[in-house]
């Protein structure tokens, strides 16, 4: 019998109740360059997966992400789980870089093509999100996964639902 070495991986993250409690008072945009600039803290989402450099502008937002074994499936490859959760984040926070205070969104769909597999091997990933059309109910975005060299590795569509945030 086989033995394999144990890896362990440890990471913190802080309240999302604290940055959750700007929601509605600040623009889409404004959330996302004040996580940027570290006033408020990432989503427990980037730290669980590990995901880095975040930009933001009206209608784009780009993320990067170092493949690592402990995003692998069964296979030896990134899990196509990891792959759709950048995907939704660049795509959705896309969306949200468009709303005013006071208007929220949710995921309506994502629709995810996996085009190449993805190892520790591949590299940094480059994800983009970019804003199709916003309505005043809904928002198509795409979302394009490249890696080191430009090749496109995964390409998604996301549906948002716009809705007004309730008041406190």
């Amino acid at each position: 019998m086989t033995q394999t070495q144990e890896r362990t991986r440890t990471f913190t993250w802080s309240d999302p109740a604290a940055g959750a409690a700007h929601l509605g008072r600040r623009s889409g945009l404004e959330l996302m360059q004040a996580m940027i600039a570290g006033e408020l803290a990432a989503p427990p989402i980037m730290h669980l997966v590990d995901m880095s450099r975040m930009e933001a502008e009206e209608g784009r937002v780009a993320v990067e992400l170092l493949p690592q074994e402990f995003h692998y499936n069964p296979l030896g490859t990134v899990h196509g789980g990891v792959i759709s959760t950048l995907l939704d984040t660049a795509a959705a926070c896309a969306v949200h870089t468009t709303l005013p205070a006071g208007v929220g969104y949710t995921s309506l769909d994502l629709n995810v093509k996996f085009l190449r597999p993805v190892t520790v091997d591949t590299g940094v990933l480059s994800c983009e999100g970019t804003v199709l059309q916003r309505g005043r109910r809904t928002a198509l975005a795409e979302a394009r996964l490249t890696d080191p060299a430009g090749r496109l590795v995964a390409h998604a569509t996301s549906t948002c639902l716009i809705f007004p945030l309730p008041l406190p």
